[in-house]
């Protein structure tokens, strides 16, 4: 394998488990990027563009991008505390106070920390968007304000895989009279100088590599290769929360489809290249190459506090969560215990452990079967962890 890039002395064993990744685990075209103390320490990229590529294909370069799906959600969250740190928005307020139309239908009790800690009790819609529908993100918003709670808000949590994206883009909306993927550009991306979106650029779409589903032999990741029998049951069962919170858009859109990756949908649409996922990590934590950080060390704090802990009712696992990021843990290992971060279902993944001044950043063009850890960024995490 091809392997381009570069590693600081020290951290060998990531590149180590990146050409194992393309030799054991099925990677086609990826690249992982770490930050320490605010600077670069490990870029590599290898591989195709495309998943479905040819040695002839074009190569995976260092600015080639790819869709992340829920990793969005991390730099989704950072918004509303943005707002929050800026004064704009109370953690602790009614999500009906800034959008009185979500009061609908019992949601009078439903707090914006809620929201970010998947406790809102709104995972599903009981009408599903199409994929037309879900493109619109005042469609979602208002099918959100009309649905239901399916538990007392902040009395559990169970992960909001799709209504998290219309319920913080709303919120945005609502404080800042901007598009959520407009703000993301110009108060987040823009001062940080990272590569990513949420509903991506006509000027960059010839950088996004068409992503698709792999297959990898094996458990070589040491996690689970099979889900629980319980797991499986509640992602077959169609009347399950699992089931349901997944398919909140049916049929899913074609994550390869322009009109999908130029909408805004903060809860999985997100384009990043594997550096821009890194280095706004890096930026919530300290000053990135000497430049922009966005957390104060008060809004970092609360970023990773715990919210919800235990069995989730929607993945049917333990998860942890603070406000808008997984914690460390079971599901989802990071680093270490005060990682904060958010895989993508399939594959990508970024987090910051503040402690040790890491920031992390994979993205892959080939999508596995996992849903919160995947084999290949797993196998990177243990690189990353054996070079400290």
């Amino acid at each position: 394998m091809d392997v381009n890039g570069t590693v600081a002395k020290g951290f060998e064993p990531v590149r180590e488990a990146f050409v194992r990744n393309f030799e054991v685990l099925g990677d086609r075209g990826a690249a992982v990027t770490v930050y320490r103390d605010g600077h670069r320490v490990v870029d590599l990229w290898a591989g195709t563009k495309d998943v479905d590529g040819t040695a002839d294909s074009a190569s995976w370069e260092r600015g080639t991008a790819q869709i992340v799906r829920s990793a969005t959600k991390g730099v989704a969250a950072a918004a509303l505390l943005l707002l929050h740190q800026r004064g704009l928005l109370d953690l602790d307020a009614p999500v009906g106070d800034y959008w009185p139309e979500f009061k609908a239908v019992g949601k009078e009790r439903v707090l914006v920390r809620h929201v970010l800690s998947h406790r809102a009790g709104l995972p599903v819609l009981d009408r599903p968007l199409t994929p037309e529908e879900a493109l619109d993100p005042l469609r979602g918003a208002e099918a959100v304000a009309r649905q239901a709670l399916v538990w007392e808000p902040g009395t559990d949590h169970g992960y909001h895989a799709l209504t998290y994206g219309w319920l913080l883009g709303e919120l945005v909306r609502r404080v800042t009279g901007r598009g959520v993927g407009d703000w993301i550009a110009e108060e987040i991306a823009g001062p940080v100088g990272a590569d990513l979106w949420v509903g991506l650029p006509a000027a960059e779409a010839g950088r996004v590599g068409r992503a698709g589903r792999v297959e990898a032999p094996g458990n070589a990741g040491g996690l689970r290769s099979r889900p629980k029998r319980s797991v499986a049951e509640a992602y077959d069962d169609p009347a399950s929360l699992t089931r349901r919170a997944f398919a909140a858009i049916t049929p899913f859109p074609d994550q390869n489809d322009p009109a999908y990756r130029a909408a805004a949908l903060p809860a999985t649409n997100g384009i990043a290249t594997a550096e821009g996922l890194a280095r706004f990590y890096a930026s919530l934590v300290g000053e990135v190459d000497g430049g922009v950080r966005l957390f104060t060390p008060r809004t970092l704090a609360a970023a990773r506090a715990e919210e919800s802990a235990g069995l989730d009712r929607v993945l049917v696992i333990n998860t942890r969560f603070g406000l808008g990021y997984m914690l460390h843990g079971s599901a989802s290992p990071f680093l270490d215990a005060g990682s904060f971060g958010h895989p993508g279902r399939g594959g990508s993944l970024g987090f910051a452990d503040p402690e040790s001044g890491i920031a992390f950043g994979y993205v892959t063009n080939g999508f596995s079967k996992t849903v919160t850890a995947d084999a290949r960024a797993q196998a990177l995490v243990r690189g990353l962890r054996a070079s400290l």
